[in-house]
C-alpha cells in the first residue's frame, strides 16, 4: 500500500446527501481500521440515526455539538455561536488524534456567521499531512473549494418534500 496523503474533501450543493456521503466515507475508513471523528456543527437537538450507528464502532466518535436548526432571519443566538466555536476548537485540538475528521455542516456555520471562514482556512492549513478532512454543507466558500482535493456538488433534481412528503426516519434523519 502506498503512503497515505490526507485529502481535503468538500461535499456541497443544495441536494440531499452531503452528510450521508461523508458517513459513507467514514464507514469505508472504519473498515480499514482508521479512526474517525465527526463533529456536527448544527445538528444537536434531534435523535439522528447516525448517533446510534456510531456507537457500534469503537474507532468512530460522533459529536453533535450544535443546538439544532439555526435561525435564518438574520438574528443568530449567541448560544449558537458559542456552540460552533466549541465545535471548531474541539476539532482543531484533535486533528492529530484521528485519521479522518468530518466537519459536518461547517459550510452552513460559515454562511450563518457562526465561525469565520478565515478560521476554517487556518484549520485546513494546520491539517496533518496524513489526515483526511471532510467538510460538508451548502454554499462552500470559493477559497475552501480552491484548496480542496475533491469537491462534490449534490444537486437537487427532485425531493419528496415537493410532494408534501415529510422527512422520513432512516432517510433524512
Amino acid at each position: 500500500m502506498s503512503e497515505r496523503k490526507g485529502l481535503l474533501i468538500v461535499h456541497t450543493g443544495n441536494g440531499k446527501g452531503k452528510t450521508t456521503a461523508a458517513l459513507g466515507m467514514a464507514f469505508r475508513a472504519l473498515g480499514h481500521g482508521l479512526k474517525v471523528l465527526m463533529v456536527q456543527f448544527i445538528k444537536g437537538s434531534w435523535k439522528y440515526g447516525e448517533l446510534e450507528s456510531a456507537k457500534k464502532f469503537e474507532n468512530f466518535k460522533l459529536l453533535p455539538m450544535g443546538r439544532g436548526f439555526v435561525s435564518t432571519n438574520g438574528k443568530i443566538a449567541e448560544e449558537d455561536r458559542q456552540a460552533a466555536r466549541e465545535a471548531l476548537d474541539y476539532a482543531q485540538a484533535h486533528l492529530n488524534d484521528f485519521d479522518m475528521v468530518i466537519l459536518d455542516e461547517i459550510n452552513y456555520a460559515i454562511g450563518f456567521g457562526l465561525v469565520n471562514e478565515s478560521e476554517v482556512l487556518e484549520l485546513i492549513e494546520k491539517k496533518p499531512p496524513r489526515l483526511h478532512l471532510i467538510l460538508t454543507g451548502r454554499n462552500a466558500p470559493e477559497k475552501i473549494i480552491e484548496k480542496a482535493d475533491l469537491v462534490t456538488e449534490m444537486r437537487e433534481i427532485k425531493h419528496p418534500f415537493q410532494k408534501g412528503i415529510k422527512a422520513q426516519r432512516g432517510i433524512e434523519f
